[in-house]
């Protein structure tokens, strides 16, 4: 156990000792910041300084001052000195030959860049450049050329340096113009194009639901063509720019700026995309702080880590900052590179304690002067957050250029097989190789595409107020597609809530959207009626639902009908067989004791056999309701009418031929007992079968003449999506011919009763058929109005309802006072008791004589 403690001790030791140490080859390091001379120059160029003269007053082509120093251009350059240093400490990239370089100062200013590019392109170890017709032999000083920082300057030189094929390996320009290979042949880049920053820039409004922004660009290459691309990428993905300014770059933008938040104001808008150079938002921001503006910003990548913004006095205030900056690797020796460098230099003056000459140098002598004069104290300079973050990029172009060498000097890890010593290496084949350079950097697989882009993104970070410190936090990433962590967004509305920035809020579902004015993302929702339908979202109005399909509303999508039906578990289905199989009970107990007392004298005034046939009609008709639950089919609906309407004719037309017996037995007493017999046979099997057959024809008509289920529902109109279906009930005229043709047989015998008189001490058989027969009357009168009046569900529930209304009508007023008798009082059933009925009306018993007839009598006797 001890040994094992023992060595885990000297190994932390050793580690912590390794980390501290420098590397060896940090001894090596020169002075000279700026240039370090070798076997292949590689040229730079950076915003070393910053302009203190006055462009406007210049009318001589003389030397423009740049005497203020820019400290984020001294130390981006300083990232090239340190990765030439690097590269030639490793002996395997390129064994034997030294790298050296040459950077000078852009002053940030096109007429202070083309100074240096000149140089560059003169001819090797001479300040002279030839005009020739044909520059394919010519050697100039430097073989490629890192940078420029920013867009502005790479069209003035861009051109010019792409005449020659040199490779120029931009750390910061990243307008999307110098993708075109024809106008700008030898432009590469280690940052990504404004196309993808805007790319980005959308998705990020998308991801959030911000359709409703301003665009706010500086007025110089950068951000003109960043505001173009975001503005046309918004607008192909439905997101709206209500107002787009320009803050001016090159004159005074205190007013213009004021103009610009007036306007955005009155957009209305939550969110600000500021596609800018560092001074012109710095002068933005200012102006938002005086204003107490607050807002969603959206920062592009020129000033996303500019610590000029990021330290104004207030601007914890202005809201939600998210930023887009490149994707970087840190450099863990750059800062002690450049500690031990600061080092040497203050070792060196203090040795030498030169004094400072007043005599002015040219800045192709010495770009910056005053850095003789740097110490120890100056090394935070390069430890800004900005400058760790681009340095990854300047190092990325170097290496770029180191491994296009390495490939074109056909080296190997030991030596390689072109000495540029002796034999000459032009910029053109550098280019060649760079296009097809292929390395893995600080865990990054890098190449540059078709291009001249590199393939990586950005990171989105977000701005954390500490008080009046920024913190960056990373919140994702984008390379083609974005990536980002919303949770971890604090925004600065209350209870960090995703503010809104839309000019009309989101239509629901099955709504349109109908512009107003000019912007397509003002908008009223209109709702989509029935029979019409929300195709796609982007539809201006509803679209017409095809021909048998119908749509609720505000709908998405049209659907096929869906019938429904009385179907068997239905509380109305229940109802209904309930009530049929009670009526079906009382058939049977009356046919029981009909049966039971068959051959009676109340049997035979019922109608004999032809009662029989009733209550089986009735049972019959009682049964067939089942047609009306249940799945309709074209065979059930082919028969659900007929046998509801022709087995209560049966029925009826047996009470008819009964009533007519009683009309025979009350008009015609006289003639009555002849025929009766006659009647209650012959006559009656005539009158059933006779109103037997017109009914039969009556149905007869209504099915032939009417549709069947597939043709009825296939002749609908679709303007539903849920539909009752019932089996059709056309003609209509012939439905009700049916129907009235059994009213009229009830209403006949009704009319042949109700006036007859109850024979003394009989059977009352008129006043049963005169209360069935009104009941069936009414109860059927009074559906037509009730039927007309209801939907179609309701239709056949009333029709299957008021069928068993009227057939228990039947039976109970019919049936059940002869049931009664037979039951309650069978010593009436005897022929004395039916004997009208049965026989006819007795004859009429002659008169008392009266005492003066019978005196009168007397009298003529005598």
């Amino acid at each position: 156990m001890l040994y094992l403690y023992g060595t885990l001790m000297v190994l932390c030791v050793i580690l912590g000792s390794g980390i501290s140490v420098n590397p060896p080859w940090f001894e090596n390091i020169t002075t000279g910041l700026f240039r370090s001379p070798g076997d292949i120059l590689i040229g730079g160029i950076f915003p070393i300084n910053e302009l203190t003269s006055n462009l406007s007053e210049r009318v001589k082509p003389d030397d423009i001052h740049c005497n203020r120093i820019n400290s984020y251009g001294l130390s981006i350059s300083l990232v090239m000195k340190y990765c030439v240093d690097e590269i030639n400490a490793k002996p395997d990239l390129l064994p034997g030959i030294k790298l050296g370089f040459e950077s000078f100062d852009t002053c940030q200013q096109p007429s202070v860049v083309i100074w240096p590019v000149l140089q560059f392109l003169t001819k090797e170890a001479t300040e002279e450049m030839d005009i020739t017709c044909n520059y394919t032999d010519y050697k100039p000083r430097v073989i490629a050329i890192v940078g420029p920082n920013n867009s502005e300057l790479v069209p003035v030189i861009g051109k010019l340096i792409g005449f020659f094929l040199m490779p120029l390996i931009s750390y910061g320009a990243t307008s999307d113009v110098f993708s075109d290979k024809e106008t700008f042949p030898s432009f590469m880049r280690t940052v990504p194009s404004d196309r993808w920053q805007a790319l980005a820039m959308v998705q990020l409004l998308k991801q959030f639901g911000w359709n409703w922004v301003s665009v706010v660009g500086s007025d110089d290459e950068y951000g003109q063509k960043g505001q173009r691309q975001f503005s046309s990428m918004a607008n192909e993905e439905s997101i709206c720019v209500a107002y787009q300014g320009l803050i001016p770059v090159y004159s005074n933008p205190e007013e213009t700026i004021k103009e610009i938040l007036d306007r955005i104001v009155e957009a209305k808008v939550g969110v600000v995309v500021v596609f800018s150079l560092p001074k012109p938002a710095r002068d933005f921001f200012t102006e938002v702080i005086k204003r107490n503006m607050t807002g969603v910003w959206v920062a592009s990548t020129a000033w996303a880590l500019n610590d000029g913004v990021s330290s104004l006095p207030g601007i914890n205030t202005i809201g939600t900052v998210v930023a887009f900056a490149d994707i970087t690797r840190p450099l863990d020796l750059f800062t002690p590179y450049v500690r031990e460098l600061f080092t040497k230099i203050e070792k060196e003056r203090q040795a030498l304690s030169l004094p400072q000459s007043g005599t002015p140098i040219s800045p192709l002598d010495n770009p910056c002067p005053a850095c003789s004069q740097v110490t120890q104290a100056n090394v935070s300079m390069v430890e800004i957050n900005l400058v760790q973050r681009s340095a990854f990029s300047v190092y990325t172009a170097v290496y770029c250029v180191a491994h296009a060498l390495h490939d074109l000097l056909g080296c190997n890890a030991s030596n390689c097989a072109v000495d540029p010593k002796t034999q000459n290496v032009y910029p053109w084949q550098l280019l060649q190789k760079l296009r097809n350079v292929s390395m893995n950097i600080s865990g990054i697989s890098f190449k540059f595409d078709s291009e001249g882009n590199p393939n990586f993104g950005y990171d989105i970070l977000q701005w954390n107020f500490t008080g009046s410190t920024v913190n960056f936090k990373v919140l994702g990433y984008f390379y083609q597609n974005l990536t980002i962590q919303t949770h971890e967004i604090k925004w600065h509305t209350a209870n960090s809530k995703v503010p809104a920035s839309t000019c009309s809020s989101n239509c629901e579902v099955g709504q349109v959207r109908r512009v107003k004015g000019f912007h397509s993302c003002c908008f009223d929702c209109i709702d989509c009626k029935e029979g019409t339908y929300l195709n796609r979202t982007d539809d201006i109005q509803c679209t017409l639902c095809p021909v048998g399909k119908w749509s609720t509303f505000r709908s998405t999508h049209c659907v096929y009908p869906v019938y429904t039906y009385l179907d068997w578990p239905h509380f109305e289905s229940i109802g209904i067989m309930f009530g049929g199989i009670l009526l079906l009970a009382s058939h049977a107990w009356v046919g029981f004791h009909f049966f039971r007392n068959r051959g009676t004298s109340m049997v035979k005034i019922a109608g004999g056999p032809l009662s029989g046939i009733t209550l089986l009609c009735l049972m019959a008709q009682c049964a067939s309701l089942v047609l009306f639950l249940g799945q309709p089919n074209d065979i059930a609906c082919r028969l659900q009418q007929p046998l509801n309407t022709f087995f209560p004719s049966v029925a009826l037309s047996v009470i008819l031929s009964s009533s007519i017996q009683i009309v025979c037995v009350t008009e015609f007493p006289e003639k009555c007992p002849d025929h009766l017999s006659n009647l209650r046979e012959r006559v009656s099997w005539f009158v059933v079968l006779g109103c037997c057959g017109v009914q039969a024809g009556l149905c007869g008509w209504y099915v032939q003449d009417g549709p069947t289920l597939t043709q009825y529902v296939a002749s609908l109109e679709v303007n539903y999506v849920t539909r009752f279906l019932r089996c059709p009930v056309e003609p209509l005229l012939n439905f009700g011919l049916m129907i009235g043709f059994n009213v009229v047989l009830a209403l006949l015998s009704f009319m042949s009763t109700f006036m007859a008189l109850k024979p003394h001490g009989q059977y009352n058989l008129a006043r049963d058929i005169t209360i069935s027969s009104l009941i069936y009357c009414v109860t059927w009168v009074m559906f037509i109005p009730t039927y007309t009046s209801l939907n179609d569900k309701y239709k056949s529930v009333a029709q299957a309802v008021v069928s068993l209304g009227s057939n228990f009508g039947l039976t109970a007023t019919y049936f059940i006072p002869k049931c009664q008798l037979l039951v309650k009082q069978p010593e009436l059933n005897t022929d004395d008791h039916f004997r009208t009925f049965l026989e006819g009306p007795p004859p009429p018993e002659n008169p008392p004589e009266t005492p003066s007839e019978t005196t009168t009598e007397q009298t003529t006797t005598e």
